[in-house]
């Protein structure tokens, strides 16, 4: 019997288990994760602190005894793997619960162990990290129990952003600060307006180029002098792969300690594969080296690796695109392509527009900022990103597939959306882009 081995029981970890056991419901598939939960809805967790999702069990996909019951798997939780041997195919594996190390056999190894959310050196019981249940559980108590009113937030990435749009939701007076004064870094920064426009419309207190310098009890002391009280503290400061326990194979890794992993999610040891966050890869529409740690790619690396260990080699990843989205308040920003760091890498121009979204005389209209990047040499389409109150996502879902099927600007013109007036113009603002392009 094939022995198949899981680290890690998240979105990549419970998802390429379960695709596996439906193509294959022979193998003997064990999944190993070193934390209490499996299969929780990790982007969900801001919006279960904001109240918005009420209750906690909707974020909990299921359980190992409801796994096991329906689809013949082990998941092992409070079980950390510490080493690989990949000559003999071993796996050591720590069990938090008594203490004990074994080692398993594999036939095949997947790797799926996420990364960790970083920490600031800081002594107190009131800061915190989001990045799965128990803290989640840690931070809902806290707030209970302590009857939080006042919250610092740290980090202008998009976890910090729901994190503080949802402790405003739940009526807790909370303050933003970020070392930089470059914020939601997937996003080009002027079109990030709207984020500074929306805290200043709730009176929400923030400040950029601002540290922490240390904590005592609530009183925090910060690197410009200032000295504030909090009851809570959370902390959103960037991620680090899980990897140091990969360091005792021969598993490449690159210098940030991720995972370089090919077309078919295979490392560079034969029978082991691995996804989610903790892999490099490559982009769809343009030939660079691309690492997007989001949903989608960990879904689409775990049916990859199912089909491939069930016999498919014909199938491989076609590439990221990097799509993305964050609300904020009454916002949205998204983009999708390569990042406004690697634009450098192109030759390209970039055409824009700021236009209501459907019909004019429609009631209930508000305008989307759209912006699109193209190859001058190639026109092909590298990067578009939208700011709005609505329908950015679908803007947004455009320009992907267009990206997806090598479009070039001049081609957005033959894009036909669906139109009536509540939902467009009967030239869409996809189209006005294009028509932009060739006219110039």
């Amino acid at each position: 019997m094939t022995e198949i081995i899981v680290v890690g029981a998240v979105a990549g970890g419970a998802t390429v288990a379960s695709q596996i056991r439906r193509l294959d419901a022979e193998s003997n598939i064990t999944v190993f994760e070193k934390d209490r939960d499996m299969s929780f809805a990790n982007c969900g967790l801001p919006y279960y602190l904001g109240n918005v999702v009420d209750s906690r069990d909707k974020l909990l996909a299921t359980t190992p005894e409801a796994f096991y019951k329906k689809k013949n798997i082990n998941v092992k939780t409070y079980h950390e793997v510490t080493a690989i041997d990949d000559v003999n195919q071993t796996v050591a594996v720590y069990n938090h619960l008594n203490n004990e190390s074994t080692s398993f056999s594999y036939d095949k190894l997947i790797l799926s162990p996420g990364c960790s959310a970083n920490t600031l050196p800081l002594d107190s019981n009131i800061v915190f990290t989001l990045r799965n249940m128990e803290d989640t559980d840690a931070i809902e108590n806290f707030i209970i129990n302590n009857n939080v009113q006042q919250a610092l937030v740290v980090g202008a990435g998009y976890i910090s952003l729901e994190v503080l749009d949802n402790l405003y939701h739940r009526g807790i007076n909370t303050t933003l600060i970020h070392r930089s004064n470059k914020i939601n870094k997937l996003m080009d920064q002027d079109m990030n307006q709207p984020i500074f426009d929306e805290l200043d419309k709730r009176n929400i207190n923030y400040r950029l180029n601002e540290e922490i310098s240390q904590v005592e009890g609530n009183k925090v002391i910060f690197k410009s002098g200032k000295e504030e009280v909090y009851d809570m503290i959370i902390t959103g400061v960037g991620i680090t792969p899980n990897s140091n326990f990969i360091k005792s194979s021969n598993i490449q890794l690159d210098d940030k300690g991720y995972i370089p992993v090919n077309d078919r999610f295979e490392t560079n040891i034969n029978n082991i594969y691995a996804l989610g966050d903790i892999v490099t890869s490559h982009y769809r529409h343009v030939d660079l080296r691309a690492h997007v740690p989001l949903a989608w790619g960990a879904h689409r690396g775990a049916s990859i690796i199912a089909e491939q260990i069930a016999g498919d080699k014909d199938i491989h990843f076609k590439g990221y695109l990097g799509a993305n989205i964050v609300k904020f308040f009454d916002y949205t920003l998204a983009s999708s392509g390569i990042n406004t760091e690697e634009l450098s890498n192109f030759d390209y121009e970039m055409l824009e527009i700021n236009a209501s979204k459907h019909a004019n005389y429609y009631p209930g209209n508000s305008k989307i900022h759209l912006r699109v990047y193209f190859d001058k040499r190639t026109r092909k389409i590298i990067r578009a990103a939208a700011v709005g109150i609505a329908d950015v996502d679908k803007r947004i879902d455009i320009l992907s597939m267009a990206m997806m099927n090598e479009l070039t600007i001049d081609e957005l013109t033959e894009v036909e959306t669906a139109y009536a007036p509540p939902y467009s113009h009967p030239k869409d603002l996809i189209n006005i882009i294009g028509y932009s392009a060739r006219n110039q």
